[in-house]
């Protein structure tokens, strides 16, 4: 079974959301040199930055564009290219074809079919 590794929300007002995440939850920041995206840590992480507890995740918040982006998760999968075709063939459409991200691994994304934008991770090998 495929596990759900990232999320990314989208926000009008950084500032606005941070201190709203991290006053409710306790969520803390990090910037990543380019202020419309910071990474927000959910849970604690050991130092390859994984998170420690079993099925916890950790994500992003980033500057919203237009007013029909919402919320997405990441998948981890072992083949990027391999669940592109599945998804093709069970009818999804591929948005963001594999995309290497510096050296930390892979990422694509899809629509599926119920319209949703989803992100598949594959870490580098």
């Amino acid at each position: 079974m495929d596990k759900v590794v990232h999320f990314h929300m989208p926000v009008d007002d950084m500032e606005r959301a941070r201190r709203f995440y991290m006053n409710i939850f306790g969520w803390d920041f990090q910037g990543t040199g380019y202020p419309e995206y910071q990474l927000a840590t959910t849970v604690d992480t050991d130092e390859n930055d994984i998170p420690k507890e079993p099925g916890a995740i950790n994500g992003s918040l980033y500057t919203r564009e237009s007013p029909e982006e919402y919320p997405e998760i990441t998948i981890e999968v072992s083949s990027i290219e391999d669940y592109l075709k599945k998804i093709e063939k069970s009818g999804g459409k591929i948005i963001t074809s594999k995309t290497p991200v510096k050296d930390l691994g892979f990422y694509a994304e899809f629509r599926d079919t119920e319209n949703n934008i989803v992100g598949l991770w594959q870490e580098p090998t």
